[in-house]
């Protein structure tokens, strides 16, 4: 292999490859190339171009390219296919229902059993307790306690009994409120493609009817949300399996563990991952054979079932139950952060292995390993997931980067443009995860260490990171 190409590529690959300004989704533009530059490979990172067919395109024209095709991406396109084909697989997984629209979804949320007492207090008609049974049947007897017409004279309010706690309530607006707050182990996620987000995990009923006012009425995410699906909130810890095939070998990558929300001890909103460890020690070999053997083999063959052969890199995102491993969603390409944990570990070149996916020949490839665990820590833009500034500059990357065992991969970054100078040079923040910082070491708590120091060594103005990445494993395995 002579020379890499990233397109569009950032300030990162700019230093490893030549960087190409063709955007993902340009097809077109991305054939021409490959043709003009005799390209012996491509290999597809984002997910939207693969859902949107560019395997296919590539393969019409008699070029290489890494990915499953169109059909096989709607794996990680649709969440409903991927469930449904799931349950047809008998793969475990939460159990979810799929509504097309919003009062339906709001309407199933509201149905969610409660067991309230609901009393008048007060000078009015309805005198009598009132037992409901669900949120709705208190919400409605709410409404009819404190309407006017029921009321024989001022001061009347509600009273709300749960488990022997009673509550009083002046308002209507107040006692629904707390009827709103009762507890929910629900999640909701948006069918189609949502840039890493559009999964809500909802602890009350509030939060779920919130969830289905982004997804289905506001539409943030567009089409993406004309289905909607609603599962059960599964507990236990989540692992990540990255395996590769080609339709026919499958061959596991080395486990990994992510840690989704926004700040430490798993508090705040959901993100596409702020860091993540390799090897999860919670991933024993024997439940490594039995992801094989209940998650991915299944998924494979039913993908070759419905002929939507596989060829690519699958990632399973796990929940570790007591009942077992339950799958709560697939990828079809390398997810960050856990990529740069599991492929800072392999020995193996890379490139042998995915050339032989493409040439259906994974039964001759033999991965191995570093034994060492990697860790890595995402490094955000000030107000992410939410809106945030570009164009920060980002300091003392050389210093980080000279650093024995680590590497900083980039994600959003840029070469800062001056408005006046144009290009100065300097890295700059480019988008809400800014950098993957990571190590090795010869144990987990070691690599945290040295990634925590390549991290503390960079600096960019509102730059922020989670403090506790590994650190369930590293006390655990104590």
């Amino acid at each position: 292999m002579k020379t890499v190409f990233c397109a569009p590529g950032n300030a990162g690959t700019a230093m490893d490859a030549q960087n190409v300004a063709i955007e993902p989704e340009d097809t077109r533009a991305l054939i021409q190339f490959a043709k003009r530059n005799d390209i012996r490979l491509t290999v597809v990172g984002p997910e939207e171009p693969l859902a949107n067919g560019i395997v296919d395109a590539f393969q019409r024209e008699g070029l290489r390219i890494f990915g499953p095709k169109k059909d096989a991406a709607e794996l990680e396109g649709s969440k409903v296919f991927a469930k449904d084909l799931m349950r047809q697989a008998g793969i475990p997984t939460a159990d979810y229902r799929v509504f097309r629209s919003a009062p339906d979804a709001e309407h199933w949320v509201l149905a969610r059993e409660v067991s309230l007492v609901v009393r008048s207090r007060g000078r009015s008609t309805l005198r009598h307790t009132l037992l409901c049974r669900t949120a709705a049947e208190t919400l409605e007897n709410v409404e009819r306690i404190m309407d006017p017409r029921e009321q024989m004279g001022p001061g009347v309010q509600v009273e709300i009994e749960e488990r022997g706690e009673k509550r009083v309530f002046d308002t209507a607006a107040e006692a629904k409120d707390y009827v709103l707050g009762r507890p929910l182990g629900m999640v909701l996620k948006a069918d189609g493609l949502a840039a890493g987000k559009g999964v809500y995990v909802c602890d009350n009923l509030r939060q779920a009817l919130d969830a289905i006012d982004q997804v289905m009425v506001r539409r943030i995410y567009g089409k993406a949300g004309d289905r909607l699906i609603l599962e059960e909130r599964l507990d236990g810890q989540e692992a990540s399996i990255l395996a590769l095939t080609d339709g026919r070998t499958i061959i596991p990558l080395e486990s990994s563990q992510d840690h989704k929300r926004a700040f430490d001890h798993d508090e705040g909103p959901n993100t596409g991952g702020m860091g993540a460890y390799s090897p999860a020690p919670i991933v024993t070999p024997a439940m490594m054979e039995q992801v094989e053997r209940e998650v991915l083999v299944p998924i494979v063959h039913a993908l070759k079932r419905a002929r939507k052969s596989f060829r690519g890199v699958l990632y399973a995102g796990l929940m570790l139950t007591n009942q077992g491993p339950k799958v709560l969603e697939f990828n079809v390409r390398f997810g960050d952060p856990e990529c740069q944990s599991v492929l800072m570990r392999l020995k193996s070149d890379l490139f042998e292995a995915l050339d032989a996916v493409v040439d259906e020949r994974l039964d001759q490839i033999e991965l191995v390993w570093d034994p060492r665990p990697a860790l890595t820590v995402v490094m955000a833009s000030e107000g992410y997931p939410g809106p945030y500034e570009r164009g920060r500059v980002i300091n003392n990357l050389e210093e980080a980067d000279r650093m024995a065992d680590v590497k900083v991969f980039h994600a959003g970054t840029s070469m800062r443009t001056d408005p006046i100078y144009g290009r100065d040079g300097r890295v700059a923040t480019d988008g809400g995860r800014v950098l993957s910082v990571t190590a090795l070491g010869d144990t987990l708590a070691l690599a945290k260490v040295r990634a925590y120091e390549a991290v503390r060594s960079i600096r960019f103005a509102g730059g922020w990171y989670r403090h506790d990445i590994g650190d369930r494993a590293i006390l655990k395995g104590r």
